[in-house]
């Protein structure tokens, strides 16, 4: 499976921020679409990813607030990043390599899409399901008096 599969299912929707934008307006953004990262755009390319966990650092650093930070001072601005074309099995382990929850779909410098951890683990899960459900239809519909290859019959 690619990582193109996870972005047909997921759709195109993307949500995008400016790096001059407030920290506080990303956050807004982030809480009423109920997402935790956000695409840093500039002037049509990605110029960065902002998510939940540079938010709390930055909250933390300043006692809870964010006061008049803006997206570009707080941004993880070289986010590691996958193709459409990368397979699910080589992005796990970057996923968990460098404990990345989102991780921008680049297409050249065309960004393609957003993929989470969620959506990784919702598809391997979805597959091995959709694998087992095959299995099980196979098994029960196996002939009866036919065994199974290298396996000897009982008399």
């Amino acid at each position: 499976m690619k990582v193109s599969d996870i972005l047909r299912v997921k759709g195109g929707t993307l949500y995008t921020v400016s790096p001059d934008e407030s920290l506080a307006r990303a956050i807004e953004t982030m809480a009423h679409f109920d997402i935790g990262s956000l695409a840093v755009m500039e002037r049509g390319a990605l110029a960065g990813m902002l998510t939940f966990r540079e938010v709390i650092h930055t909250a933390a650093k300043n006692g809870g607030s964010v006061g008049a930070t803006t997206v570009r001072q707080v941004m993880d601005a070289g986010p590691h990043f996958c193709t459409p074309d990368t397979e699910l099995d080589e992005v796990r382990p970057m996923m968990l390599e460098r404990h990345t929850r989102y991780m921008p779909v680049m297409d050249g410098k065309m960004l393609m899409g957003v993929i989470s951890f969620y959506d990784v683990a919702k598809a391997v899960v979805d597959s091995q399901n959709f694998e087992n459900k095959m299995l099980k239809a196979y098994i029960r519909d196996w002939p009866e008096g036919e065994p199974a290859e290298g396996v000897a019959k009982l008399s």
